[in-house]
């Protein structure tokens, strides 16, 4: 895994369904039209990133 918490290989994914405020869904939303993310779930991959890349250590 590299910095970004990106495989060499392409890990399979899995569907995770759950709720959130309308508020963060229309963030998400304007983050994509800004082209910081090419769409929704990139976005929430990439905070789910940094949130597990900071307690990494605590998770083990």
């Amino acid at each position: 895994m590299n910095s970004r918490g990106v495989t060499r290989e392409k890990e399979k994914m899995i569907l995770v369904s759950f709720h959130v405020p309308r508020s963060y869904v229309e963030t998400l939303d304007d983050l994509v039209k800004m082209g910081l993310y090419p769409s929704r779930s990139e976005a929430i991959r990439a905070a789910l990133r940094e949130l597990l890349s900071k307690y990494s250590d605590m998770a083990k």
